[in-house]
């Protein structure tokens, strides 16, 4: 799928790295590289664009400052060299956060996401659609108004219920505001599974997997019929390792 972007970054080397790596991927066009938001505004309209990679810090007004004005919203990547930002991006639902200098690897793996995003289909995401960094062993969730820490290795299940998500770990539970989808997304495929329309488990704590449930601990956790192939799948592959 051909994505069209928009670069909005007023810092001119920021601006033409990002021009050069969008440049290298075959299936993003560049439609304008904007030195302000205002600019950007004008493009948005007359302009379909699929995903914005969005400075923070700008004159006139901030890219924060855009993205709140705007009633319809392209896939925005921000960047942006300040972690700080990263609590209200996720109040912004956007796509992604780099932070600077962004290395073409991480540009990558934004991109891949949106591609990901807006191709997908409502059917359950499978690994092959993942693209989560394996090798990064935590996750970041919003709790309240602090965003916490969560190492993968420490969550058992995840259990979702409308716009919020609950992690067990083994020390706690944590309530989020988000979708059980957007988590499953950052997840890595090779250590955890959907199981259930409400629940992704930890592949590595399974203690036993009955007919139709599996148990972990004292818990048990039903395998949905849509997810059983899936799932039955998974088990087989490891089972042969």
């Amino acid at each position: 799928m051909n994505l069209s972007c928009l670069i909005v970054e007023d810092e001119p080397l920021a601006r033409n790295l990002l021009t050069e790596y969008v440049r290298k991927v075959p299936y993003l066009t560049l439609v304008d590289a904007c030195s302000s938001p205002l600019a950007a505004i004008e493009v948005l309209r007359k302009n379909t664009i699929d995903v914005m990679f969005l400075d923070i810090q700008m004159p006139e007004i901030t890219g924060i400052t855009l993205l709140k004005t705007l009633q319809k919203k392209p896939l925005v990547i921000l960047t942006t060299a300040y972690s700080e930002y990263a609590l209200e991006s996720y109040e912004l639902d956007v796509l992604d956060y780099l932070l600077k200098p962004v290395t073409f690897e991480r540009f990558l793996r934004a991109v891949d996401k949106a591609n990901q995003r807006l191709t997908s289909t409502s059917q359950p995401v499978t690994a092959s659609e993942k693209t989560v960094d394996s090798n990064q062993p935590f996750v970041f969730v919003k709790d309240g108004t602090k965003l916490v820490k969560i190492l993968l290795d420490d969550i058992l299940y995840v259990e979702g219920l409308k716009d919020y998500v609950t992690i067990h770990t083994r020390q706690q539970k944590i309530t989020s505001l988000q979708r059980l989808k957007n988590l499953e997304e950052q997840l890595p495929s090779n250590k955890f599974i959907r199981i259930h329309h409400s629940y992704i488990i930890a592949l590595s704590v399974i203690d036993v997997i009955h007919k139709g449930e599996v148990q972990i601990g004292n818990v048990f956790i039903p395998i949905s019929d849509s997810y059983k192939k899936t799932f039955r799948d998974i088990i087989e592959k490891n089972q042969m390792q």
